[in-house]
């Protein structure tokens, strides 16, 4: 029996995970909260994760309030970066593997505008981006059974819990409701994925020794703005929707215009793609009121 443990086990992507596990022969999850552990805090960390003895570990805890990271760097590299490398020393210790989800953001310009694969130079143009960046380099030297799953877009019916409990696609819904005009950006192109296609990849990624860097991703790729009108469309809705440019919306955080990740260390490893994006936005509200 693998045991694995779900850091941040209530957030979107960790309540897929917790499902996943739930699933799987051979597998037994743990999930852990804030409320129970302090990955920031070394002693506590290693104590709680060797009372559990776990075969894996993955952790999807971060500080992603992309804009207020811009005055909060001290904070964003407490959360981002020591405390991945409080995992990583601890699960070296305990030799077991650390899965560690990263971002798309670590891909700013110059883009060139192809997927970007796992090899491909990172250009990190955020606060955040570097802190996750920084994340994913503070893994090997103390762990070398090790995870980087960079991922994008992601949305699930847990909702973002450091974003007040929703997401784009719960937010693009509750403002049609308004019936006001909206404006969504048309020039940053990403890959909208749904949690719980990320999740049952994932695991099915992890529960092997084929450890390294990879991207999951929805196949596929739009910009915001035609993810919004696949929302409404899908919903059956009608609001007044019109495209926008980033520039008519500055944000204190620079956003990646191109951030579509190649999903080739997955392929090469033998692991099939996830559906279209807009497969997962169908199932995911379909799922809404189940």
């Amino acid at each position: 029996m693998k045991k694995i443990v779900v850091i941040g086990a209530d957030g979107q992507l960790g309540t897929d995970l917790m499902l996943e596990t739930g699933k799987r022969d051979g597998v037994t999850g743990t999930g852990l909260t804030i409320e129970v552990l302090d990955i920031t805090d070394h002693e506590a960390t290693k104590h709680k994760l060797t009372s559990l003895d776990p075969d894996v570990v993955i952790n999807t805890a971060a500080y992603h309030r992309v804009d207020e990271l811009e005055t909060h760097m001290a904070r964003a590299f407490e959360v981002n970066v020591e405390a991945v490398n409080n995992l990583a020393r601890v699960c070296g210790d305990l030799d077991c593997a650390l899965v560690h989800v990263s971002t798309d953001y670590v891909f700013g310009e110059p883009t060139g505008n192809h997927p970007h694969a796992e090899g491909d130079c990172p250009y990190p143009e955020s606060i955040y981006a570097v802190s996750k960046l920084a994340g994913e380099y503070v893994i090997s030297p103390y762990c070398p059974k090790y995870f980087v799953i960079r991922a994008c877009g992601l949305y699930g019916h847990a909702g973002c819990m450091g974003k007040g409990g929703g997401n784009f696609v719960e937010t693009m819904l509750k403002l049609a409701d308004s019936g006001k005009p909206l404006r969504v950006v048309n020039d940053q192109r990403l890959q909208p994925t749904f949690t719980r296609h990320f999740a049952e990849r994932l695991i099915d990624v992890v529960t092997t020794d084929r450890y390294g860097l990879y991207h999951i991703t929805a196949s596929g790729d739009c910009t915001w703005y035609e993810f919004a009108k696949a929302i409404f469309e899908i919903a059956g809705l009608s609001p007044d929707l019109s495209p926008a440019t980033t520039d008519e919306y500055p944000t204190p955080a620079k956003r990646p215009p191109y951030s579509v990740l190649d999903n080739r260390a997955l392929r090469e490893a033998g692991f099939a793609e996830l559906p279209h994006w807009r497969e997962g936005l169908r199932e995911y509200i379909e799922g809404r009121t189940a």
